[in-house]
């Protein structure tokens, strides 16, 4: 457990990782909001909590970028002053997070369905070079009606990967509406067990449950999916729960009340 001074700091960080995802969107006037508020406060238990020097962090759902780039910016990684210039033309912060353009970010992504496979292959050069690094991935809901998803996970399974630790970013909703209306994904809890994985569910915005699960599938003998039951658009009470604002941006009034409530 973690004590209440250290909950009270990872909120803070959180809170301000939320804001530099809005003003990264509201400056660009592009970009996903509803799922980089819905992933924040699990970025931010791996790169201020749990994640140690040599291991990876994959954001699978690309598109969330603008959490990515909140974290690094909060950790110290890059400055505040270039989130100004989030997909700008000839900026390192692309609309997709890219490892050529920026350095500290370990694999570039956005293809949905693709970063479970790279987190295999990292885990497995770990393995081989026996080094006891861990891989984190993050996983959209709706990026799990993609098959190379459950390719991947038969492969972990197989390949005894336990140092891939998977976050899914439950939040329930997608571009077009509401999973299940969309593609059913449950049970999602059965369904990586059966492909041979240690599964968790927690609530991921519960700094406490974030970090104790982490703990535990670094404990397993087989590859862990951390179910984490998020809200999307979190901390903003016109974004929440509406699938409207997974790609939009808000306008100058809109980000004005979002900051205000955060």
């Amino acid at each position: 457990m973690l004590d209440d001074n250290r909950i009270t700091k990872l909120k803070g960080i959180s809170n301000e990782v939320r804001k530099d995802i809005l003003y990264q969107v509201y400056e660009a006037q592009s970009g996903h909001p509803g799922g980089a508020l819905s992933c924040a406060d699990i970025l931010t238990a791996i790169y201020f909590e749990t994640k140690e020097e040599g291991d990876r962090v994959i954001l699978s759902k690309g598109h969330a970028s603008a959490a990515l780039y909140a974290i690094l910016a909060e950790h110290g990684d890059i400055l505040k002053d270039e989130l100004k210039t989030f997909r700008k033309y000839g900026s390192r912060l692309q609309g997709h997070p890219s490892s050529k353009a920026l350095d500290k970010v370990d694999v570039s992504s956005g293809s949905l369905g693709q970063g479970l496979s790279i987190a295999n292959g990292i885990a497995m050069a770990y393995k081989l070079d026996k080094k006891s690094n861990n891989v984190y991935v993050i996983l959209g809901d709706g990026e799990i009606q993609e098959g190379q998803v459950w390719e991947a996970a038969m492969s972990a399974s197989h390949y005894k990967l336990n140092n891939v630790i998977a976050f899914l970013d439950y939040n329930k909703l997608q571009i077009d509406g509401a999973n299940d209306d969309v593609m059913k994904v449950k049970p999602v809890d059965k369904k990586f067990k059966a492909f041979g994985w240690d599964v968790q569910e927690i609530d991921g915005h519960d700094f406490n449950q974030i970090v104790e699960a982490i703990n535990n599938a670094k404990k397993s003998r087989k590859p862990s999916m951390i179910i984490a039951n998020t809200i999307k658009g979190k901390g903003v009470s016109f974004m929440e729960n509406n699938f409207e604002w997974h790609g939009k941006a808000p306008n100058e009034e809109q980000y004005l009340k979002a900051i205000s409530e955060l």
